[in-house]
């Protein structure tokens, strides 16, 4: 007796490995932009504090996405999309750094609801650009 397999769980299983490593990797890079973030409070404004942790993140983010989460050759074009992606993601993580302040919070605790607006999108950033 032959079971009958559904074509589309190969496509669904792999769907949900690259939401969970992207999970791992955006976990990852986000305590490190985090991190650099905190430190950076020390020294200058919060908006240059993250573009510095955005900036270090970015490159870990970039090799973990590529060669990790979407298991995509890195290549011009890949580069170049993910560059975008998080060009447009950077744009919405300043915006809502200052709506988060803006709105009383903390110059430390901004970026806590910053993150959880912005990582979910920036998934669906990369994954359009690196995909595609």
């Amino acid at each position: 007796m032959k079971l009958i397999t559904n074509p589309l769980e190969p496509k669904r299983k792999q769907q949900i490995g690259e939401i969970v490593r992207f999970g791992i990797v955006g976990g990852v890079a986000t305590l490190i932009q985090y991190g650099v973030y905190l430190l950076m409070l020390y020294a200058v404004s919060p908006t240059l504090s993250n573009t510095i942790g955005y900036a270090v993140s970015f490159l870990f983010n970039f090799v973990a996405s590529t060669r990790y989460t979407f298991k995509v050759k890195t290549n011009a074009r890949h580069g170049a999309g993910f560059a975008l992606s998080h060009l447009i993601n950077y744009g919405l993580q300043i915006v809502m750094l200052h709506l988060f302040m803006a709105l009383g919070f903390s110059e430390k605790l901004a970026p806590v609801p910053m993150f959880c607006v912005c990582v979910p999108i920036n998934f669906l950033l990369v994954r359009f650009f690196l995909k595609r």
